[in-house]
């Protein structure tokens, strides 16, 4: 082969190599105005309420009890030397219920900060449950002249900005109203309620109902199961739901409409002291986040990813139209060519910020495929080749957002594409003498 098909080969390489630069900027775009989308969603949950998490209700018991220690001292030649130590503490045994029922409703809503946005959440519920007081309570050991105090319900809320009402608590005949709590040891900071001395509760069966529940919060909602019989009923107008943490729900409905889904988790299946020390924030939960239906800066942060390629495959198929027909095509030609196909990606990611993103990527790509076929009608001096050619840009457009929709299955498409362009180069350029190309000889099909 002669030199001038090589430095063009080397040329055209050069320039698909340089246009790597827009695309890295368009990218860099990409995740820069992602990063100011989860700015903006902090800046929501910061103004409003962050993500919620309930743990509890569970029943502390307070009490305080002389406590006797071996305090050790300095070691001497025969032993470990100490004195014994009596102090007064004071304490709550916590004990979780026996079954805890929450059946509510979420409505979600996005909030707007120019063109970036978030979920929050609206709950609406009644939470109901039953607890049992052995008569005789099981404390530490190493505790003696212990005396009991009051009996409270507590309800850790890890965001307490989100109470859009004071609940109440139906317990036996009557009504507590909860209070702000001092952040216990291993709940964390939540309401209660007081029920009493604890002497009049010992050995009974005590229902509870909070009749009703409004909780706001930011993109995700989640429970901490601490009863021996949790179960937790949701339905919500969100059609876009992400069932996540360590139990899944047992029964899911996603429709157009919204969600409705049931968890219930046994008390043998949980790790309560996991629970406990989370202090109110723990990893031991079930939880349904309220994510968009499609993430635009996700989605555009991936076809840009697909941007060489594309690039790739429209300069080898001028390079191989240039060997096959005979027709040059200036590197300026390529040149802009190769812009027009980076600019794809800019357009789609500002107009996704408008418009759908499924309507935002066939104006991208429908103004890309015209403008090549525009321009290709005086490149290639023929109107069928431009369509042929705008034909295909379609099709490698149509295959891109397939790729898109497709996470699951984008390496078998691409792997396929890839194959499907080899397999077509070799067999359109099977027959072809590449050592006579530089004498003007070329064996025909």
């Amino acid at each position: 082969m002669k030199r001038e098909m090589l430095w063009k080969a080397l040329a055209v390489g050069g320039l698909a190599l340089l246009l790597l630069l827009p695309l890295s900027m368009i990218e860099g775009l990409v995740s820069a105005r992602s990063r100011r989308q989860k700015e903006v969603e902090a800046n929501i949950a910061q103004t409003s309420a962050d993500r919620q998490q309930l743990v509890g209700p569970l029943l502390a018991l307070d009490y305080t009890a002389k406590q006797t220690s071996w305090v050790p001292g300095e070691k001497g030649e025969k032993g470990e030397k100490g004195f014994w130590q009596e102090k007064e503490i004071s304490a709550s045994l916590l004990l979780p219920p026996r079954k805890v029922l929450l059946e509510g409703k979420v409505q979600v809503e996005e909030r707007y900060r120019g063109l970036y946005k978030a979920q929050l959440f609206h709950l609406e519920g009644r939470l109901q449950g039953e607890v049992d007081i052995p008569l005789r309570p099981t404390l530490p050991s190493g505790l003696r002249e212990v005396s009991w105090g009051k009996a409270r319900l507590l309800f850790a809320v890890s965001d307490l900005r989100g109470l859009q009402s004071h609940p109440q608590l139906q317990w036996g005949k009557g009504t507590v109203d909860f209070r702000l709590a001092e952040a216990e040891p291993h709940v964390g900071r939540g309401l209660e309620a007081e029920l009493g001395p604890v002497s009049e509760l010992m050995g009974t069966h005590q229902a509870f109902q909070i009749p009703l529940l409004k909780l706001l919060g930011t993109q995700e909602f989640s429970v901490a199961p601490v009863a021996e019989d949790t179960q937790v009923h949701l339905s919500s107008n969100w059609a876009s739901p992400s069932f996540a943490g360590r139990f899944l729900p047992e029964r899911r409905t996603i429709t157009p409409g919204g969600f409705d889904a049931h968890w219930q988790v046994a008390g043998l299946a949980r790790d309560l002291n996991a629970i406990l020390d989370g202090r109110g924030r723990s990893e031991e939960v079930f939880s349904v986040s309220f994510l968009e239906p499609v993430n635009i800066y996700l989605q555009a942060e991936r076809a840009t990813k697909y941007g060489f390629l594309f690039v790739g495959l429209v300069f080898a198929a001028f390079f191989f139209f240039e060997v096959l027909k005979r027709l040059p095509i200036h590197p300026m030609q390529y040149l802009l060519v190769g812009l027009s196909l980076a600019l794809f990606f800019l357009l789609l990611l500002s107009l996704s910020e408008h418009l759908p993103f499924l309507w935002a990527y066939v104006s991208a790509s429908v103004s890309s495929v015209l403008l090549l076929g525009f321009y290709l009608m005086g490149v290639l001096r023929s109107w069928i080749r431009s369509l042929g050619f705008a034909a295909a840009m379609a099709l490698l457009y149509g295959v891109l957002y397939g790729l898109l929709a497709s996470e699951d299955n984008a390496l078998l498409m691409g792997s396929a594409l890839l194959f499907a362009v080899l397999a077509g180069v070799m067999a359109a350029t099977r027959r072809v003498d590449w050592y006579g190309l530089g004498q003007g000889t070329r064996t025909s099909e």
